[in-house]
């Protein structure tokens, strides 16, 4: 069986900086353009960094947790690489596309894998109405935000707002209220992977709110549309067992 071109890539810490070294003393590391597989020495956001970083490459990311949580990455080990790559399983992702129109009038595009956050940046509450393809389904939701996450990302920001975890084969993405003050009761809605989500925020000058892409900030919002990004497609790879369907189950066990 013939090895894989690797090339591989850590995070600023110091652990991982030290694993990446010993690594390619172990086996051969290619440049990006040149390598089959990437390796990604981290955390879960630095995965994500990774992923956005080759959103443009047809590249499969294989990810060894130098992190905290670790939820998109493998069990780091320095041994049996090529073989634990071998026999990986391939999880294709889809991000999402954040289209955020500024009060300025300027209009910023961002992807996230995980979550497309809206979040008051002021003392108070953000007041937003939601419009699911282009019918307006939530006239005015006073609240701290709210979130469109990805299956993969539903156990990240989404479970802690209380919101569902999606299994990875769903094809839905959940909407989830971030301290709903009115309607009180509204905790968010399920909805198809091919939605537009439409957010619409009021009085955007004297309540100003951020829009946020996993890391991406975007500041002074004033309306932020969310789509699927079919056209991109992340391929991470897992070992066998430990797949993010398998990671989904398990998280709504603990």
């Amino acid at each position: 069986m013939t090895n894989k071109k690797i090339a591989f890539m850590a995070s600023d810490d110091l652990e991982a900086k030290e694993a990446l070294n010993k690594l390619r003393k172990l086996y051969k590391d290619f440049k990006i353009d040149e390598a089959d597989v990437v390796v990604a020495l981290g955390g879960d956001g630095f995965m994500l960094q990774t992923l956005k970083s080759l959103s443009t490459k047809n590249t499969s990311v294989y990810g060894m947790n130098k992190g905290t949580v670790g939820f998109l990455m493998n069990t780091f080990d320095y041994d049996n690489l090529q073989e634990r790559i071998r026999i990986a399983k391939e999880e294709i992702v889809n991000p999402l596309k954040m289209i955020a129109t500024r009060i300025d009038g300027r209009i910023e595009e961002e992807l996230a894998i995980n979550e497309v956050s809206i979040l008051r940046s002021g003392p108070q509450a953000a007041k937003l109405s939601i419009s699911i393809d282009g019918s307006e389904k939530l006239q005015e939701l006073v609240c701290d935000g709210a979130l469109v996450c990805t299956p993969a990302g539903s156990t990240a920001y989404n479970y802690s707002a209380h919101g569902p975890i999606l299994p990875i084969g769903a094809n839905i993405l959940g909407l989830t209220a971030i301290s709903a003050y009115r309607p009180r009761r509204w905790r968010g809605a399920l909805l198809p992977l091919d939605a537009r989500i439409d957010i619409e925020v009021k009085s955007a000058t004297k309540r100003p709110v951020s829009a946020v892409a996993d890391t991406s900030e975007v500041k002074d919002v004033k309306h932020v549309a969310i789509t699927i990004e079919k056209k991109l497609k992340h391929k991470l790879l897992f070992d066998p067992g430990h797949g993010l369907e398998e990671r989904l189950l398990k998280e709504q066990f603990e």
